[in-house]
Parts: structure tokens; C-alpha cells; sequence
């Protein structure tokens, strides 16, 4: 039995590695979410520089606050954890990878209107390997979302094959050069639909997003999970610092000291780029790339 997925679109995300779910979260609580969203604005006026909370876009202006990313937002926001723990985000998470979830990271991107900077093509997969891929992540849509706007877009299938190289002059760049690897970029797949919706695509899936150039923001709060019994192996981002630090990112379930297995492909993400940062600064080190630059 499950809780709300529909037995075709659990086929439909095993086989495409993605799923979007409209009008998910009700109005109220995103309202609430925008309202922590003015805050975090308010926060980064006269900020001079990133800081470990808030991710400045590199137009960013003191008195024009630009955010790119807010950094765990879960640790800062009430109401974003209230959301991440609630069975909006959780039951469809429950469909998918089972009961005993456990937490990997969030934050949340802003692609304001006109200026967002775009993501190049990468699998999260790469960032951070683990004994078995029941790892996925969930987006909340806080606008409206279409091809205007600078949309999360997923290349369908690819959980289902390699990890790609995200290595670019001996260094780990967390981007994928999709000519090297023989990838249409008309291969991609939109995701979108209206606020309040979510988009669920698994950790293995490649995916990416453009600049928005539009009159209209593009926000998501992103939360990253994985199955209870998915064991962090050698990557890019720190292990647990123990087991009582691992233990406490239950969201619901038992945890468990039996690690499951999987035949799955690894590729570490290894030696460290020489700018470290956010994913917006690991990929400043790639070569070629899918997307343009804001200016």
C-alpha cells in the first residue's frame, strides 16, 4: 500500500528518474515560505560577501540585495522544517525509497527575475556517493514555474546509467560537458507546474536549470534524502562527524548499523577544485558550459 503515489507513477519515477506532483503544499504554508523568503532578503542588505548562511549572486549589491541561495534553510527557517517533516514533502518520499528517511542537506535557490544564475549539468549522485541510490531529492515550486523562468530541466533516464565526468583539468567541477558525453540538450526535460507544486527527481538523474530571463522569480526550496540504510561513502561533502550527528538527520523511520549494498556506480569527487564555495563556485572551474553566464 502506499501512501499517495499511484502504482504508475512509481514505474513512471523508477524508469525517467523524476516526478512532479501539482498543488502539493497548501496556500497558507507557502505563504509562510515567501515570508521567510523577505526575510532572508532583509538579512543580506548590506551584505558585502557570502557567508555561511546566505549566497550572494555575484551582481549582488549592498543596498540591491541578490541571493542565490539561502544554505540549510531548514536551520534558519521554522517553517521550512515544520515543512520538510510533514507529510506533504514525506508521504510521496515514503512511496519511493520506504518508512526510515533520513536527511542529506537543503537549501534554497533564488533565480530572481531578470538576473538568476544558472546551474550546469550535474548528478548530485556525483557530489555525494552512497552504498545504495535510494537518494532523491524533493523541490518545492514557490512560483509558478515555466520555460521562462529558468526551470529545473532533467536529462530522463540517466539515473539509469553512468556517473558522468564532473572532472574538468585534473580537478573535481561538479559539471558535466554534455558534447563529451554525447547528450542532447534536447533530450531535456522541462520540470514545471504552479506554486505550491513539487517536483521529486533522484539523486543519480541528470539535471541542470538556465538563467532566468524573465519579468518573473524562480525559487525552490530543495530537500535531499535518502534511505535510512544508505551509508555516505568517500565524496565531496564532510561524513557525519558520528553516528549520533548521522542519526539525529531522521525524518521519520528507525535508523539502522546495517548498511545496504548496492551495485551502483561511483566515481569520486576528487582532487577538490581550487575554488571551493557552493555548487555555483565549484562550477565556475568547468571548461565548456551548457548554459550562459549572466553579465
Amino acid at each position: 500500500m502506499t501512501e499517495v503515489l499511484t502504482p504508475e507513477q512509481q514505474d513512471f519515477y523508477a524508469r525517467e528518474g523524476y516526478l512532479i506532483l501539482e498543488n502539493r503544499v497548501p496556500d497558507a504554508i507557502m505563504d509562510g515560505i515567501r515570508a521567510e523568503i523577505d526575510r532572508f532578503r532583509a538579512l543580506a542588505r548590506g551584505m558585502t560577501a557570502s557567508d555561511d548562511r546566505i549566497d550572494l549572486e555575484d551582481s549582488h549589491n549592498p543596498d540591491d540585495p541578490r541571493i542565490r541561495r539561502v544554505k540549510l534553510p531548514h536551520t534558519q527557517s521554522q517553517p521550512v522544517d515544520e515543512l520538510m517533516r510533514s507529510d506533504h514533502i514525506l508521504a510521496p518520499v515514503r512511496d519511493l525509497i520506504g518508512p526510515d528517511v533520513r536527511l542529506q542537506t537543503t537549501k534554497l535557490n533564488m533565480k530572481s527575475a531578470g538576473y538568476g544564475a544558472a546551474v550546469e549539468w550535474h548528478q548530485d549522485w556525483a557530489f555525494y556517493p552512497y552504498t545504495n541510490d535510494d537518494v532523491l531529492a524533493v523541490g518545492l515550486l514557490i512560483d509558478d514555474m515555466t520555460e521562462e523562468n529558468g526551470p529545473l530541466m532533467v536529462m530522463p533516464g540517466t539515473h539509469r546509467g553512468p556517473v558522468l565526468n564532473h572532472h574538468h583539468n585534473g580537478y573535481f567541477a561538479g559539471a558535466v560537458d554534455l558534447q563529451a558525453e554525447g547528450i542532447d540538450m534536447a533530450d531535456a526535460v522541462p520540470l514545471m507546474g504552479p506554486a505550491g507544486s513539487i517536483s521529486i527527481h533522484h539523486g543519480r538523474v541528470l539535471h541542470g536549470s538556465a538563467l532566468n530571463r524573465s519579468t518573473r522569480d524562480r525559487r525552490i526550496v530543495f530537500f535531499e534524502m535518502m534511505a535510512a540504510d544508505a551509508f555516505p561513502i568517500f565524496g565531496q561533502h564532510p561524513h557525519p562527524a558520528s553516528l549520533e550527528e548521522f542519526d539525529a538527520r531522521m525524518l521519520c523511520g528507525t535508523p539502522t548499523l546495517e548498511p545496504r549494498m548496492a551495485e551502483v556506480p561511483v566515481r569520486v569527487p576528487l582532487p577538490k577544485p581550487p575554488t571551493q564555495g557552493s555548487i555555483y563556485e565549484i562550477q565556475k572551474a568547468m571548461g565548456k558550459r551548457s548554459f550562459e553566464v549572466h553579465q
